[in-house]
């Protein structure tokens, strides 16, 4: 007997009220992105334009009906709405559809419970799941008995659903304390870095458009890369040397998404701090993507939101491999590449060399023999790439921190 290990799909119909605010049709689009993500098979989409949405179901009660009969008709397993819901609205359209009902957060959130790789990560989907399902343990009951371990249940945050409103208080204050201790800890590292001289490079964006392929290319990082939303969840760190000599730490962090939720920004703090602290941002985007200038305008308002709107940022266009026509006037803050193909990525690192500030300046110099030690001054922050002994004294091609140009100024050939 040959067991069958592939895993069933999950069938769903996409609801959204359309209220002019956004275009639903594109909002559709990623939110059916984001079920194929979880294990869903989208059969069918359902809009509805209002002027708000109904406090009592968010759609109106005649086309909710309609989708009921879709349901029941084509055995769909699941409804999600491309709105937050209430526990009220959560209860009122289970009745109706007679089917199990999440919202848009609930299904990043079982996205986020897929990918979370370290404890960190895992322990910070837990809190974001817990603290956006207490409000509405109420309405959810039968979504969870329904969906028995599906899309929208997934997570450390699951079980914990069952136990009374105090203990998951008490758990989530447990987790809070936890990754506060991990906080500081990361803190202490960042501020070590700092101390050594460390330059980071943060590689922000919306997802799924190649910041892990990018760093894979770049540095060999072995992570996860994926044609699928929020394939990176965890910080990943890699060193990186610049064609000026210098080595630069190159951090990948979590992709965005339209409308996604503060409090959601707030529980993955720790992939986003290595981006407020960072001394540059490559923004990257797709720019096949038809919403191109939207993903960079969504990296562009969460980095506001986080405060690093100061912060130094070269906008970095990938896949050209797939455009016909690449745009013709790049700016020194814009870089063109394919993370793929690998090209234009010198042209990246020599536009990222001048975009960071030199800490050190790359010599040749001519050190007496009586001054050896400036050597292992060098060596202390620097680097030496060759050296040459002459006759009178020791010659080398160096990279120099500024603090001690002026010992090593007179040795300039």
């Amino acid at each position: 007997m040959i067991e069958n290990k592939i895993e069933q799909l999950q069938t769903a119909v996409l609801i959204a009220v359309d209220t002019g605010e956004y275009d639903v049709e594109i909002s559709l689009d990623e939110l059916e992105e984001l079920a194929k993500t979880a294990g869903a098979q989208v059969l069918a989409r359902v809009t509805q334009k209002r002027p708000g949405f109904d406090p009592a179901t968010c759609i109106g009660g005649g086309r909710l009906e309609e989708a009921a009969e879709f349901c029941k008709n084509n055995n769909v397993d699941l409804v999600i709405f491309d709105h937050e819901l209430t526990a009220g609205q959560i209860r009122n359209i289970e009745k109706i559809v007679d089917r199990a009902v999440i919202d848009r957060t609930m299904l990043i959130l079982d996205i986020f419970a897929q990918r979370a790789v370290t404890s960190e990560g895992k322990l910070q989907v837990e809190l974001a799941q817990l603290r956006y399902r207490l409000p509405r343990l109420m309405g959810m009951g039968g979504a969870l008995s329904r969906l028995g371990g599906g899309i929208g249940t997934r997570g450390p945050g699951e079980t914990k659903l069952e136990s009374d409103r105090r203990h998951i208080r008490r758990r989530i204050s447990a987790l809070q304390d936890q990754l506060e201790q991990l906080e500081k800890r990361r803190g202490l590292l960042r501020a070590r870095r700092k101390k050594d001289g460390v330059t980071t490079v943060a590689i922000v964006g919306y997802t799924n458009v190649g910041k892990s392929t990018l760093l894979n290319t770049l540095t060999d990082a072995g992570v996860l890369a994926q044609d699928k939303l929020f394939a990176t969840l965890d910080p990943t760190s890699r060193a990186l040397q610049l064609p000026d000599g210098r080595s630069v730490m190159l951090v990948d962090t979590v992709g965005f998404v339209r409308r996604l939720p503060h409090h959601l920004v707030e529980a993955f703090k720790s992939t986003l701090e290595e981006a407020v602290s960072a001394d540059l941002l490559w923004c990257v985007c797709d720019i096949s993507a038809d919403e191109a200038d939207e993903q960079i305008a969504v990296t562009r308002k969460l980095m506001q939101e986080l405060g690093v709107q100061d912060t130094p940022m070269l906008t970095v266009l990938n896949k050209c491999d797939r455009v016909s026509e690449a745009p013709l006037a790049i700016s020194d803050s814009t870089a063109i590449i394919s993370a793929k193909t690998g090209f234009g990525i010198d042209a990246l690192l020599h536009k990222t060399a001048k975009a960071l500030t030199p800490s050190q300046h790359r010599l040749s110099l001519l050190i007496p023999y009586e001054k050896t030690g400036l050597i292992n001054e060098i060596l202390e922050k620097g680097k030496v790439f060759s050296q040459e002994y002459v006759e009178e004294g020791t010659k080398i091609d160096a990279l120099v921190e500024n603090k001690i140009l002026y010992k090593v100024a007179q040795y300039k050939i």
